[in-house]
């Protein structure tokens, strides 16, 4: 975006210049906004007037958000950075919530962290000159730049050991991530120059064409089509914070198009089944998972994997595991419940899965053994065991799925039991 110099704007005002850095955060913030917009936006204001806020809001809106999944951000943004005089307090308490003394007592709505973000970008270069108050305290500058050495850092680093700036960068990169897949076969023949097979009835129908004669053949092939994506993440205690940023990433496959996907489906499972795919429909990503979490209300509690796998066998398996779906399963494998249930319910799962790739935290440990009942009873349904602590682990899935003979860890835990 062109600097305020470059926009060959009038001076004259301080309003002028605050439009141009209310655009640079909403472009952080991942609105699509280039100078003309900004051009178009001061123009807008200066035809309106500023006398009425309402009308103010309206102006920028009409000139600056033309998707819906925009607004949310737009209205943050907006609330913090014009109709709030404490909108840099603000702003800190919800990117440091470590600090005392500055954090409100409320949670953040849908959008507001990102725009708390879009607007601490940058907070240490010449940011518009804000009143200091009196008795001030010295002003706290961050610095949101990264080097490609910290991204490299950030990527093996396990969800659990990032700082709250941390895991806003994590996010920022799983939302950048892509899990392509092969289009399969389908039982449906197409007409195909470079077929193989034979299509007799078109052969046919052509000659009647020529006068009866047969000149050339037609021929046929399989036609393609495109597996369904379903994720069946634990969200009990010891996997909440893995399962958010998972689901982090499972947001950005959801609306990533170009990936191949016919659809994605989204299960969370603590002691009970939800299904989360509408929720991850909706294009705010924040939005998605506050609905998501909202509905999920076993979250952080006990685990019943074999339970809840028995109810998505029964409820939902025919629906959702169809044209040859591909299943990840996000759990560490500790259950205290009927293991005879489990393995039971994962043989199911298996059969009726094209693929199922296991993602356990739990293989960030070196030494990790399968000793787990639970574990042990679910190991031998699965046909790809890997891990799913790091960037770089949601990274290496991309391989497990394009290569069907990627097991991952899984003939070594095999190994390991057998010779127990």
């Amino acid at each position: 975006m062109a600097t305020y110099a470059e926009l060959d704007l009038p001076e004259d005002g301080q309003l002028s210049r605050n439009i141009l850095w209310f655009a640079r955060a909403l472009r952080k913030a991942g609105l699509p906004i280039g100078t003309g917009r900004v051009i178009d936006a001061i123009r807008a204001v200066e035809a309106v007037g500023f006398t009425e806020r309402r009308d103010f809001y309206w102006t920028l809106h009409a000139c600056f958000v033309s998707r819906p999944e925009h607004r949310a951000v737009f209205n943050q943004v907006f609330r913090l950075y014009w109709r709030d005089p404490r909108y840099m307090e603000h702003m800190m308490s919800l990117m440091l919530p470590a600090i005392r003394g500055v954090q409100e007592e409320r949670a953040a709505e849908a959008a507001e962290k990102r725009a708390a973000e879009a607007l601490l970008d940058g907070a240490n270069r010449d940011l518009p000159d804000q009143k200091e108050e009196p008795g001030a305290e010295e002003q706290v500058e961050i610095d949101a730049s990264a080097t490609m050495a910290r991204e490299e850092r950030l990527k093996t680093l396990d969800f659990e050991q990032m700082s709250v700036a941390e895991i806003a960068e994590a996010k920022r990169m799983l939302a950048k991530l892509a899990l392509p897949v092969k289009p399969l076969p389908s039982r449906r023949l197409i007409a195909d120059a470079l077929g193989r097979r034979v299509d007799g009835r078109r052969t046919l129908r052509d000659s009647l064409r020529k006068g009866g004669e047969i000149t050339a053949l037609a021929h046929r092939a399989p036609a393609t089509r495109w597996p369904n994506l379903v994720v069946i993440c634990d969200i009990s205690g010891s996997m909440s914070q893995y399962s958010r940023m998972v689901l982090h990433f499972l947001h950005a496959v959801a609306n990533r198009k170009g990936q191949g996907w016919a659809r994605v489906h989204g299960f969370t499972f603590g002691t009970r089944l939800t299904n989360i795919t509408r929720h991850l429909r909706q294009k705010d990503v924040d939005a998605a998972l506050k609905a998501a979490g909202a509905e999920a209300q076993d979250w952080s509690g006990g685990t019943r994997i074999g339970a809840c796998l028995h109810a998505f066998n029964r409820d939902w398996s025919r629906r959702v595991l169809g044209q040859g779906a591909v299943v990840l399963l996000i759990t560490d494998g500790l259950d205290r419940d009927d293991t005879g249930q489990l393995g039971r319910e994962m043989e199911r799962l298996h059969l009726s899965a094209r693929r199922l790739i296991w993602l356990n935290p739990l293989l960030r440990w070196e030494g990790f053994a399968p000793k787990a009942t639970g574990i042990r009873a679910m190991m031998p349904h699965v046909d790809a065991f890997r891990a799913g602590h790091s960037i770089a682990s949601l990274e290496a899935l991309a391989r497990a799925i394009s290569d069907p003979g990627d097991g991952g860890e899984r003939a070594r835990m095999l190994r390991l039991m057998a010779g127990d």
